[in-house]
């Protein structure tokens, strides 16, 4: 899933797929494999620009706005690229989860802080292209690991989009090939609309729209007091006033309600006292300025809060200027690093002109001291004290069934790979070759590597002759492979060049 994807790589770590795709999908697999892995990611991440955007990308992305939608997307998309790398799946079924994942995209409504960064994802780290629009360079995983995309999108009918924050407005769709590219000027380039889309999220702007933010994606959010208090749970309304500015009347956040289990904190750490078990129902706080009081609530010392009779032990009222009443018995005031953050009271009554928006009934009010909220993010602040439970999708990769047959092209498959890994034994590849043509006669990657062992080694010239000539009728009748089997006789090739025997022989294998 997205998130949990975003926070590993926050800390460096790229979560990978270890499967493996079928032949039939050896251009372009519909789901990431170790190949994608290994030939996409690999290369290009040792480039400490690049890696140092990564890793910063999954940093901006932990703290995203996500919502159901979004994951249920992402299900559905997971749900077809699976379909269709099954060797033997039902067309009826993939038709039917195509139109699945459409449906979900025409319903994701305004798309969250995640699905839009998932596409500046998609179009740098999957799909990026790098340099000038008429030259550009691949540097994108996705096309990387594909044999034929990695070709077909430098040709003129892909379109080539200077990169930019525009980008988060192309949906994409990640079993299909692209029909357009972002080409980026530099991996500096990069980072430049990352930073320019972050200033734009609720982690960075808080305020009412990141409050609007939290509630619209119904998850696990957390909103941070300019105190310094984090309040972690689903929230589900904000209460609003007007007030008076250059640009006219605006409305302001002034008092806040998360539904469930709720928990307190500050700097990521869960408050003593203050987990879910104590705000098992929800919880309700004011936001703002306190009438007649100058100074920003939090910054009060406890001399200033005498002077205006909060004193523990003692009844009090704190009258907001949105015209919040708080009135009770105070019980606890607690500070944290100098910050005022919480005032407990008892037998308290909270109000918003007539609305009662705590009754004592309802046992203690822990009344949050903040005059903004400055910080919205995802999540839990501390998440291992919440015990928060990441989406994971139920539906797990499918392994193509290994039946007698495979098994057995697969047994030659290895013979070859022990010739080859151990230097002896080329005699036999005759014997293996005849028995492919023999039992699968439709398999030609085989035959590829036997003419690729027999070109290195200078043995048996006959043999690689008939081989070389079953591959050209391979290309000639099947255009699928056509370019496959060409770019097998250019690798041969390739590493004949001396370039290529040079790092050849200071590779640690060798």
């Amino acid at each position: 899933p997205p998130a949990a994807f975003m926070e590993f790589q926050a800390y460096k770590v790229l979560v990978i797929a270890c499967d493996m795709r079928q032949i039939r999908h050896i251009e372009y697999t519909p789901a990431p494999d170790i190949v994608h892995e290994a030939a996409g990611h690999a290369p290009i991440i040792v480039d400490r620009e690049y890696s140092n955007y990564l890793q910063r990308f999954g940093e901006v992305g932990a703290k995203a706005m996500q919502s159901r939608r979004d994951f249920e997307l992402y299900q559905a998309i997971r749900h077809l690229s699976i379909l269709k790398e099954l060797p033997n799946s039902d067309p009826k079924e993939v038709e039917e989860a195509t139109r699945e994942v459409e449906r979900r995209q025409k319903n994701l409504g305004e798309p969250s802080e995640m699905a839009l960064l998932s596409r500046l994802h998609w179009w740098t780290v999957e799909y990026g292209l790098i340099g000038t629009l008429n030259k550009p360079k691949i540097y994108g995983a996705g096309l990387l690991s594909s044999i034929g995309e990695s070709v077909s999108c430098l040709e003129a009918n892909v379109k080539k989009i200077p990169y930019s924050i525009d980008a988060q407005n192309t949906p994409f769709d990640i079993t299909t090939r692209q029909p357009q590219l972002f080409v980026s000027r530099n991996f500096n380039h990069l980072r430049e609309v990352l930073e320019e889309f972050a200033s734009t999220m609720a982690y960075q702007v808080g305020g009412l729209e990141g409050i609007n933010k939290a509630i619209e994606c119904n998850n696990i959010a957390t909103c941070e007091y300019s105190s310094g208090l984090q309040v972690s749970g689903t929230f589900t309304e904000i209460l609003t006033a007007s007030e008076e500015s250059a640009n006219g009347p605006r409305a302001l956040p002034i008092y806040l309600r998360t539904a469930g289990p709720t928990a307190l904190a500050f700097q990521n750490k869960e408050l003593p006292g203050h987990g879910k078990d104590r705000h098992a129902e929800g919880f309700g706080a004011p936001i703002g300025r306190w009438r007649n009081v100058h100074a920003a609530p939090e910054n009060l010392s406890n001399d200033q809060l005498h002077s205006i009779g909060i004193v523990e032990g003692k009844k009090a009222t704190v009258a907001f200027e949105s015209c919040v009443t708080v009135s009770g018995r105070v019980e606890k005031i607690l500070r944290q690093d100098g910050k005022l953050l919480l005032i407990t009271f008892s037998n308290c009554t909270v109000k918003h002109g007539d609305r009662l928006l705590f009754d004592p009934a309802w046992g203690e009010f822990d009344m949050a001291v903040g005059e903004k909220i400055s910080s919205i993010f995802n999540g839990a602040a501390d998440k291992d004290a919440f015990l928060e439970v990441a989406l994971v999708p139920k539906e797990r990769t499918i392994k193509a069934p290994s039946d007698t047959r495979r098994k057995k092209l697969e047994s030659l498959y290895q013979q070859v790979r022990d010739i080859r890994d151990r230097k002896v034994g080329y005699e036999r590849l005759g014997e293996i070759w005849e028995t492919q043509q023999a039992q699968h006669p439709d398999d030609w990657l085989l035959s590829m590597e036997i003419f690729e062992i027999l070109d290195e080694v200078g043995q048996q010239p006959e043999l690689k002759e008939r081989v070389a000539k079953f591959l050209k009728q391979v290309a000639l009748t099947n255009k699928d492979k056509q370019t496959l089997v060409d770019w097998g006789f250019r690798l041969v090739e390739y590493h004949k060049m001396p370039e290529y025997r040079a790092i050849h022989e200071r590779s640690p294998a060798h």
